[in-house]
């Protein structure tokens, strides 16, 4: 599979085997961090594109008509987890618009990353409700979405230096499909945007472990500082 396949795979494929996908934005207006309506064009302003990130190839959203699910966690405990791995991190999002990223240099990674809206007391109440669910579903858990059953083991808090007001990050082993794949997502809260990161190695020889690339996140929340202000 060549990079763009592997960017496009960032947001597609994550679909089938995380439940993690991109979304256009939803009717309604849109809040920004500082108070005053903000539709999906600023996300999308603030979303990295080609060039942005060297050595990636880049994808962005699907058609904003295409279907918007969540995944069904197995225990209401674990349904914050679930649900950021959707299209959205919840249903409280405003908007979202992401980005899949195709690795040159790293056979088989992929990518996702993904701005949300939302009002700013939601914003900090889901890093708090994630915080929470990690603490409560460290074993094990598993999704639904679509009917395909995807179950989540060794999930693991994993502390990840990032800019921004304040993130949560995990690493899991995902099986889908009887094959495992390792997993890294991050959420990190800026203002009242929500920033998600998730990693995963596609290329059939999956390593232990996966992390979010730095070259990845460090750029994508600095071009959110310089294009939404407040």
């Amino acid at each position: 599979m060549r990079p763009k396949a592997y960017a496009r795979a960032a947001v597609l494929t994550l679909t089938a085997l995380l439940g993690a996908a991109c979304a256009g934005p939803p009717d309604g207006p849109v809040e920004s961090v500082s108070g005053q309506n903000r539709t999906s064009t600023t996300l999308q302003r603030a979303a990295l594109e080609p060039g942005d990130v060297p050595g990636y190839e880049v994808s962005g959203d699907r058609s904003p008509d295409a279907a918007r699910d969540a995944p069904i966690a197995d225990r209401a405990a674990c349904a914050p987890l679930a649900e950021v791995m959707g299209e959205a991190p919840d249903d409280r999002a405003r908007a979202t618009v992401s980005r899949g990223f195709g690795s040159r240099k790293t056979l088989g990674l992929a990518v996702s990353a993904s701005l949300s809206a939302y009002s700013a007391p939601d914003a900090k109440h889901l890093i708090t409700e994630l915080r929470t669910a990690l603490a409560r579903c460290g074993n094990e858990f598993s999704t639904v979405l679509d009917g395909r059953r995807a179950a989540y083991r060794d999930v693991r808090a994993a502390p990840y230096a990032v800019k921004g007001d304040e993130s949560v990050g995990w690493t899991a082993s995902a099986l889908v499909q009887g094959a495992p794949a390792p997993v890294h997502i991050v959420v990190v809260r800026q203002g009242a945007t929500i920033v998600r990161f998730m990693a995963i190695n596609l290329s059939g020889r999956a390593p232990a472990t996966v992390t979010v690339p730095h070259e990845v996140a460090d750029r994508q929340l600095d071009k959110l500082a310089r294009t939404v202000k407040g």
